[in-house]
């Protein structure tokens, strides 16, 4: 006979024995639950092993037992405890291995999955504490709230880039004393517009001599200044990032959104941290101010010497600060240029210098002091073309009380920043032709049709894609 499975059914003489076995081990179970005597629970256990002797002798030989140790062939189940035909061997034989190996595996796997977790965590705690947030910034911000332009295009970003030529702090003691105790002043500064569909991004730089107007601003000791005309650098000296983002926002009308102070020994661990940029000398250089002395042609610069590079003035072209800017930003382009052709924002083992190296020598606003911000912010720009990341400068000319400085070209100057205010394509043509007495070069300023929506300004300058060596 079958049963609803299609398995033969037992004998009728098991079911009896079954029963009487059932009888008995309920019995044991109540009395020994009844009983607080340990001979009590010795005799209950003695009933139940007397009933399952009574359940076995009532079995037909060879009828299949109900204990679930055993599987449906007779070999011993994968714990290891045989019935039928096994030999109850232990975990590791031909039953158990599988299984056995099986677990060590996941367990093998599972530590490794959290031994990496905690390096990445370890990694990214590391990196995200080398950040220093500016806090004085923002408080003195939000005190001149009402005063600062509103956004127009929420979704562009206007990042202020600050080059700190500050003496204190490690390794930047050796540049120069600082004969004014501890005060500091811009060497670069640079406007990035990060366009808002992240397809260009445009770096203008701001010259150091030229006359702005800087607005009243808290003092690093306590205490304000006055309004005054003063060269812009002077901002940095005076309030720090506030003073000077509160200038910028005054003579373009452009709501800076972000800023990032670096000092020098950021900047030089940075370029080696990318293992140098390339550049090409069509005449030997040696500068002592700048402690720096290159021959002629093509070689790559690291560290200290890419540093002179970018600061030497006096021994370089006509000395003038003009030429420095164009020399600095043709350097930026090459070092944007080998990131993104050596693939470095991509491999996170070639990354981490670059991160480590940045976020050791860099203060931030609060929106961008997290490694969370700056990696959203690298991602927004790492698919941008190299030729389009254009470099420029603002148009000027020398000043006419002092042939030093220097003041903004208008209405080229005007029309640049409201490019930038409203999101809208600036054209940056390359221009070899030597400086003359108007800085903002041939052109600068004047529609050109860029077969988008309509014309653009086209000013002179450079894109990433071009480099140092033609």
């Amino acid at each position: 006979m079958t049963d609803k499975a299609g398995r033969p059914s037992e004998p009728t003489g098991s079911t009896d024995a079954d029963e009487s076995a059932g009888s008995a081990g309920s019995a044991a179970e109540i009395d020994s639950a009844a009983s607080t005597d340990p001979s009590d629970a010795a005799e209950a256990a003695s009933d139940e092993t007397d009933a399952g002797a009574a359940a076995s002798a009532a079995a037909p030989e060879g009828a299949p037992d109900d204990d679930a140790d055993a599987t449906q062939d007779g070999r011993p189940d994968s714990s290891g405890n045989g019935n039928g035909q096994g030999d109850g061997s232990a975990p590791g034989d031909e039953g158990g291995r599988p299984r056995y190996w099986l677990r060590w595996t996941a367990l093998g796997t599972s530590l490794v999955v959290l031994a990496a977790a905690g390096v990445g965590w370890w990694f990214y705690r590391k990196l995200d504490s080398n950040i220093t947030t500016d806090i004085t910034a923002a408080a003195e911000l939000e005190t001149y709230e009402k005063e600062r332009p509103a956004p127009v295009a929420v979704d562009a970003q206007n990042i202020l880039l600050l080059g700190s030529d500050t003496r204190t702090g490690e390794g930047n003691s050796k540049y120069g004393r600082d004969e004014a105790g501890g005060s500091e002043r811009s060497d670069t500064t640079i406007l990035l517009h990060i366009s808002a569909d992240h397809k260009s991004a445009t770096a203008i730089s701001i010259p150091r001599d030229l006359m702005v107007t800087i607005p009243s601003c808290g003092k690093r000791g306590g205490g304000r200044t006055k309004e005054q005309r003063a060269q812009f650098n002077w901002a940095f000296q005076f309030g720090g990032a506030a003073c000077t983002i509160r200038t910028v926002e005054k003579f373009t009308g452009v709501r800076i959104d972000h800023h990032m102070v670096i000092d020098f020994r950021g900047f030089k661990d940075m370029v080696d941290a990318v293992d140098g940029v390339e550049v090409c000398l069509a005449e030997p250089i040696d500068d002592k101010d700048a402690r720096l002395k290159l021959p002629a042609g093509p070689q790559t610069l690291r560290g200290e010497q890419a540093l002179g590079f970018v600061r030497a003035r006096k021994t370089l072209g006509n000395g003038s600060d003009t030429e420095r800017m164009e020399r600095q930003q043709q350097f930026m382009g090459a070092l944007v240029n080998k990131v993104q052709s050596d693939g470095v924002l991509l491999n996170p083992t070639r990354l981490y210098p670059v991160l480590d190296a940045a976020t050791k020598s860099i203060t931030t606003d609060a929106g961008l002091d997290s490694l969370r911000d700056l990696y959203d912010l690298t991602r927004s720009i790492r698919s941008i073309p190299t030729e389009k990341v254009q470099f420029l400068t603002v148009p000027r000319r020398p000043y006419p009380a002092n042939p030093n400085r220097d003041e903004l070209v208008q209405p080229e100057a005007s029309r640049l920043f409201k490019s930038l205010r409203d999101d809208l394509p600036v054209t940056v043509v390359p221009t070899d032709e030597p400086e003359g007495p108007d800085r903002a070069g041939e052109g600068a300023g004047k529609p050109e049709t860029d077969g988008t929506d309509g014309p653009s300004p086209t000013f002179p300058g450079t894109n990433a894609a071009e480099g140092m060596c033609k």
